[in-house]
């Protein structure tokens, strides 16, 4: 922390600007060894907040480096809380090597990925689940995700862990003085005041796991697989749900004879499209290696969708690949309707109770907007998730939780068997703890690495 860091803040190749980060008690010393400014109004200071104008400077031989713009942000007021610099020079590769090699020599030595805002979490501006955050925010792929992301870096999701711990620690004072001074003239503490206040930090805290698959689907994308016997429509749904011609259509049988991934976005949420080769007996090796690949996608989709020619009964294949997907998550798309719909659903129905079905005509784009429906209802769980509502979208923050739960749930069967107030305050205490581990209060420091190692250089 005594040391002055840099870093490319940039992403790495040519673009309009590239910028250059400084951080720590030397940043502005190294500006000026640096850094030679226009004239302005009879001045060469560089004033706080002010971006300045001028040129970066070899010192060695005083050859100008590259035109840039550069400002100096005092301390405490920044992002890492020190004294930060940054240079705005050319975006070419060339000059930003140059500039940050000065800078290097210059005292600094090259930051860590994330330690600039592992700075800012242990300087106190941002708690450990906002720095969790920030790394969320620059990958977030969809105006969803990242919209989830700002909410937590804004600190919604801190504020209720530390209203959970405030709660927590309201018990345990309680706890402590009962179990301390049990003969004083204190208001007693009682089995049933305990119990339903751990139960109702126990509801909340359910309420933070139950949305953590919405928030991994949310943050991560939910992957699709299109699954079906040959020539049912696959291929034609893939381009219905892209808006483009993406997979090659025909009335041919076994035209697709490789898996097809896609990427789009559903109303917020990234989603992984695989279009399959249609699933059937053949003697064809190479069908044999694409139906392989179709059954390899199968087993990695958080959600199947299984289509049928609705226009047909249903055949052996359609019975196997029922069979295949047994209990998990399954759209049945029945297509062709507009042939006649001759397919029996009740025998799907009886084989997949738990599948959605949908009847359609991907050729004239019916069926589409049910299944989309059908899809974000699938993310959110039925439930109406609002705007600024705190979702869990990391894996680290979902343990946590589970684990503080578990303490608490502990905890509420000790007090309804009137167990000893000492067994109890272990288990409140070890769940207060765990909650701290999320914003970073009570966490290890192998924990904080872990976390700033996921970050890319310069932030």
């Amino acid at each position: 922390m005594e040391e002055t860091i840099a870093a490319i803040a940039t992403a790495y190749g040519e673009g309009g600007i590239g910028i250059v980060r400084i951080s720590g008690p030397n940043a502005k010393q190294i500006l000026d060894d640096l850094f030679v400014p226009m004239h302005f109004q009879g001045s060469t200071h560089i004033v706080n907040r002010q971006l300045a104008y001028g040129h970066i400077m070899d010192p060695v031989d005083n050859a100008v480096v590259d035109e840039v713009m550069a400002v100096f942000m005092k301390a405490p007021a920044t992002y890492t809380r020190e004294d930060v610099v940054e240079v705005q020079c050319h975006g070419s590769t060339v000059s930003l090597r140059k500039i940050l090699s000065l800078v290097l020599d210059s005292g600094a030595r090259l930051a860590e990925p994330g330690e600039f805002t592992k700075r800012a979490f242990l300087n106190g501006r941002i708690d450990l689940s906002q720095a969790e955050a920030v790394i969320d925010v620059v990958r977030a792929k969809t105006d969803k995700s990242f919209q989830t992301a700002m909410n937590q870096l804004e600190g919604n999701l801190s504020r209720r862990v530390r209203d959970l711990r405030k709660q927590l620690m309201d018990i345990l004072v309680k706890l402590a003085v009962n179990i301390d001074y049990p003969d004083e003239d204190i208001e007693e503490l009682t089995y049933e005041e305990l119990i339903n206040s751990l139960t109702l930090i126990g509801d909340k805290i359910d309420e933070l796991i139950a949305s953590a698959d919405t928030g991994r689907m949310i943050k991560e994308g939910i992957r699709i697989t299109i699954v079906g016997r040959p020539n049912v429509g696959k291929s034609s749904l893939l381009n219905a749900l892209l808006r483009e011609q993406r997979a090659i259509v025909t009335e041919i049988p076994g035209t697709t004879r490789d898996t097809i991934e896609e990427g789009l976005s559903l109303q917020g949420i990234p989603v992984y499209l695989t279009d399959t080769a249609g699933i059937h007996s053949t003697a064809d090796p190479i069908e044999q290696m694409g139906i392989e690949r179709s059954k390899a996608a199968f087993d990695k989709a958080d959600l199947i969708v299984f289509m049928v020619d609705g226009s047909r009964e249903l055949s052996q294949e359609d019975l196997q690949i029922a069979d295949r997907i047994g209990d998990r998550k399954v759209i049945v798309m029945l297509n062709k309707i507009d042939l006649g719909k001759l397919v029996s659903p009740q025998h799907l129905r009886e084989l997949l109770p738990n599948a959605k079905f949908v009847d359609a005509a991907v050729i004239e784009e019916k069926g589409i907007p049910e299944l989309e429906e059908l899809v974000v209802d699938l993310v959110y769980g039925g439930q109406v998730i609002q705007e600024h509502s705190d979702i869990i979208t990391n894996a680290r923050h979902k343990d946590l939780l589970v684990r503080a739960r578990k303490d608490i749930y502990d905890g509420m069967i000790m007090a309804c068997q009137f167990e000893a107030l000492d067994f109890i305050e272990v288990d409140v205490r070890h769940a207060w703890e765990l909650l701290g581990d999320i914003i970073g209060e009570t966490v290890t420091e192998d924990i904080v690495d872990a976390v700033f190692q996921r970050f890319c250089l310069g932030k």
